[in-house]
């Protein structure tokens, strides 16, 4: 492909793209395939001989986008959001076209540098405390991975490696060949599922904790297993406390959790996945409350940030404690400058990364951080709206109370009726929700994931759900509750 037809495969694509984002209220939020459907369209086998460009736009318009969920889509209102926007896409379009790769300064001085100083903008944002930030001199540092899940593992690792340092300069006397496989982490069983599997991955025990009714962590549940594991000889080493869980977004006591973590010398990552990008908006930063004890803190700016997968804001309050975990020596990664403040190698796993930093640049330039705290007041303002349908519906009950854009409802009565619902939500595809428990009970839950998303798609949202709910109860098989 020559520069002329690259051009053209671009402007194409451009206008496929805001054509998709326009016309995407008119499509099935959920697609209509079966497991197997791209092999009875697409051949085998690669083609020998190059396609042009829009024999291949003509297949992603008519093969691909008809077998895709729809995340963008202001009727989908599962997970959480999974956000972007045009600067967002212009902005990865930049990284692919820049074809960059990172590892240290000296592989792209400038994708280092613009990650440093993009993460100190998103940190004092969100209101983090200057010790996470790295031009304050205190040893903190922010970077970008793909997704919670990998930090909850990247800080896992350094937990471990800072503990076993710890145990073995404070009693070199022991027997240290099997310390690590007493070291044991603790969470809550609201976690996210990726938690207790950085555990398995990490081979440490990860502990998951019953939680309150409201569906956070009790301080004191967490100090009696600390206790029954020392006593038998077990080393706690990690906790991840929740800010926003995945099932009904409920937040952890970080200054109760804290006082606990540094009375035993116990690391403290938070993931606040969700949740942490409504911190832009300063009156909901109570909810973070006591974030100064953390050793690391998490949040997605690909959920609720207008940024598209992946990009995941991860900060440290000593960097050192990562260095130490990852920093491995070659000749072939070494340089003249090196500059710790900027070897991004030694914070992560992979040697390489992304140049994920410049689509966060971008969305933060092009909105602002007060066009960014218009995007959450307004999805929170809805989601508010579709609290107020659930509380004026006698058929419907709020299982726990709004959190930000969250609610989580059902059915009154049996948990039949709101399976049943469920399932002819799910065949007909307009809208997407999903199921979860809370204290055995099915509920559905319903976010307002996209910006796109308005007033009248609350409505829309509301009306399919009545109406299938409607015939719910008409079912001879169902009987109201009385």
């Amino acid at each position: 492909m020559d520069a002329k037809d690259f051009i053209e495969f671009g402007k194409a694509s451009l206008e496929f793209i805001v054509n998709y984002n326009d016309t995407i209220r008119n499509r099935n939020v959920l697609p209509s395939v079966q497991p197997g459907f791209l092999k009875e369209k697409l051949p085998a086998e690669a083609p020998e001989v190059g396609e042009t460009w829009q024999e291949v736009l003509k297949d992603v318009k008519e093969i691909i986008v008809p077998g895709i969920t729809h995340w963008n889509s202001p009727n989908f209102h599962a997970y959480f959001p999974c956000g972007t926007s045009y600067p967002a896409i212009i902005g990865e379009l930049m990284c692919a076209g820049l074809s960059t790769l990172s590892f240290s300064w000296m592989s792209s001085p400038a994708v280092s540098e613009l990650e440093d100083l993009t993460m100190n903008w998103l940190g004092r944002a969100i209101g983090l405390p200057e010790q996470f930030l790295s031009d304050t001199g205190k040893g903190g540092r922010g970077m970008l991975e793909s997704s919670a899940s990998e930090t909850t593992m990247i800080c896992l690792l350094a937990a471990k490696t800072r503990t076993l340092r710890r145990i073995k300069t404070e009693s070199p006397h022991l027997d240290h060949e099997n310390l690590e496989s007493k070291l044991v982490a603790y969470t809550s069983e609201e976690a996210n599922s990726s938690v207790e599997k950085a555990g398995v991955l990490g081979s440490m025990k990860m502990k998951l904790l019953p939680a309150q009714d409201d569906g956070s962590l009790n301080y004191l549940i967490l100090i009696n297993e600390i206790l029954k594991d020392i006593e038998i000889g077990l080393i706690p080493c990690y906790m991840v406390a929740n800010i926003g869980t995945t099932g009904t977004c409920a937040f952890d006591n970080l200054t109760e959790i804290g006082h606990v973590c540094r009375a035993f010398d116990i690391w403290l990552h938070v993931d606040a996945a969700y949740a942490g990008g409504a911190f832009v908006c300063p009156e909901y930063r109570y909810l973070m409350n006591g974030v100064g004890y953390v050793d690391s803190f998490n949040f997605n700016p690909h959920k609720w940030l207008l940024t598209n997968y992946d990009c995941s804001a991860l900060w440290v309050q000593h960097s050192h404690d990562l260095i130490e975990t990852f920093q491995h020596e070659s000749f072939d990664l070494t340089h003249a400058k090196e500059n710790e403040k900027y070897e991004y190698k030694n914070w992560q796993i992979a040697q390489g990364r992304r140049f994920r930093a410049l689509k966060l640049w971008f969305v933060m330039r092009m909105y602002g951080v007060e066009g960014l705290q218009d995007h959450i007041q307004e999805a929170i303002a809805l989601a508010k709206k579709f609290e107020d349908y659930v509380n004026g519906d006698e058929r419907f009950e709020i299982v726990t109370p709004r959190s930000l854009g969250l609610i989580c409802f059902r059915m009154k009565g049996e948990d039949a009726l709101t399976q049943d619902l469920l399932k002819r939500l799910m065949r007909r595809k307009i809208i997407y929700v999903i199921s979860a428990t809370h204290r055995g009970r099915l509920m559905i839950r319903f976010a307002v994931c996209t910006a796109n998303t308005t007033e009248a798609d609350i409505e829309f949202a509301w009306k399919e759900i009545t109406e299938q709910s409607d015939m719910v109860l008409q079912c001879s098989c169902h009987q109201p509750s009385r």
